[in-house]
């Protein structure tokens, strides 16, 4: 969690169980790079976590944890099961190239930052989840849930759709990205980067959305490390896993 940890210490002391069945691996032979999303045991409770590995003649040089804080409540019951495209190996005639794969992920945090959804290349049945929310695509609400939930109607629009409304003003900028492993057989790509909100704007102007104009920003400044890995078939985003946590605004991210 961007502190710079002997080993032995930090997840080495806390972690008390190994992955559950929700975990998604992006290898990278050609790169000696390995990502991993899922859920471990930590301190005896079920937490998300990140791992990223770098690999040279056979022995580990660098090491990223990203440990989720478990908190009070129970996980998202959607990281109980892995969606299968996630974990699917990807038909050649679906593969594209390593350079636009990495073009292609990195689309994705340029359409946040511009808020425009037509800057990634987004397949229409693209969905993306937060710490297991489903933050973009979700047709699952009951009308009752989605009266409890003001975010509920971007949530259930298209991942390029909800960009372009502006709805993600509120974040300043995404930087210390790090895409890290791209696993072509898988149709991967795994990186980490910093979400960075300066508290600015108050208000978000939202546009194109029937009877909703603006939208308050009240989270103030922080800033968010994350995690993703994005599933990229015919040139386009399916399938988005993030996690992330909130962090102090101004942090570094261990490695500067």
């Amino acid at each position: 969690n961007t502190e710079v940890t002997p080993i032995g210490k930090g997840l080495w002391q806390t972690a008390t169980g190994g992955p559950t069945n929700f975990k998604i691996y992006a290898a990278d032979p050609e790169q000696g790079q390995i990502g991993f999303i899922g859920v471990i045991e930590n301190e005896k409770k079920p937490t998300i976590a990140s791992v990223r590995l770098k690999v040279e003649n056979g022995k580990i040089t660098e090491i990223d944890h990203m440990v989720v804080p478990a908190g009070d409540n129970p996980l998202n019951p959607n990281m109980s099961k892995v969606r299968p495209g996630l974990v699917e190996r990807q038909p050649k005639a679906e593969r594209v190239t390593y350079d636009d794969m990495k073009r292609i992920a990195n689309l994705y945090y340029e359409a946040i930052i511009q808020d425009n959804g037509n800057v990634a290349p987004f397949a229409d049945e693209c969905q993306r989840r937060e710490n297991g929310g489903i933050s973009a695509n979700d047709q699952t609400q009951t009308p009752e849930e989605a009266a409890k939930d003001d975010f509920s109607v971007f949530r259930k629009m298209k991942c390029g759709e909800q960009l372009s409304t502006n709805v993600m003003s509120y974040i300043t900028d995404i930087n210390r990205r790090r895409i890290f492993a791209v696993d072509k057989e898988m149709g991967l790509v795994f990186a980490f980067s910093v979400f960075v909100h300066d508290g600015n704007p108050k208000v978000m102007k939202i546009n194109g959305v029937p009877g909703v104009t603006e939208r308050k920003n009240d989270y103030g400044p922080f800033d968010l490390p994350a995690a993703h890995i994005f599933k990229i078939r015919n040139g386009k985003l399916h399938e988005i896993e993030a996690i992330g946590y909130m962090a102090k605004h101004g942090i570094k991210n261990g490695w500067e």
